[in-house]
C-alpha cells in the first residue's frame, strides 16, 4: 500500500507540473508584457525549467518503490517532500491561499509522506 501511495504522489506531481507549464503558456505569458524580449524569453524558460524539474521529481517518486535500496527511497521521499512543501508554502503565502497550487503541492507531500 505504501508503494502505491508513493507512486500516486509522483503521478500527482507530474500532473501538477504539466498544469503549471500549460497554464503558464496559455494564461500568464499571453497577458503580460515583459521587455526586453530577451528577459521575456529568460522568464519563460525559467518557468518551464521548474515544470521539467517537477516532472523529474514525480518520476523519482514513481520509481522509488522499485528501487532495491531503502536509503534511496528514504532520501528521495525526504528531499522531495521538502521541495514540494517549500513550493506549497511559498504559493500559499504569495497568493494568500487563493490559488489551488498550494493544495495540489500539499497533496503531493501528504501522499509521499504516507508512502514513506
Amino acid at each position: 500500500m505504501r508503494d502505491l501511495l508513493l507512486q500516486c504522489s509522483g503521478l500527482v506531481a507530474v500532473v501538477v507540473a504539466l498544469i503549471h507549464g500549460v497554464l503558464g503558456e496559455v494564461k500568464i505569458f499571453p497577458r503580460v508584457t515583459i521587455e526586453p524580449a530577451r528577459s521575456r524569453t529568460l522568464i519563460r524558460l525559467v518557468w518551464q525549467a521548474s515544470t521539467v524539474a517537477w516532472i523529474g521529481c514525480g518520476v523519482l517518486l514513481i520509481a522509488a518503490p522499485s528501487m532495491a535500496s531503502e536509503p534511496a527511497r528514504h532520501w528521495i521521499v525526504v528531499t522531495l517532500a521538502c521541495v514540494f512543501a517549500f513550493g506549497a508554502l511559498g504559493n500559499a503565502l504569495a497568493t494568500r491561499g487563493k490559488h489551488f497550487g498550494w493544495i495540489a503541492l500539499t497533496a503531493v507531500v501528504a501522499l509521499a509522506v504516507a508512502g514513506y
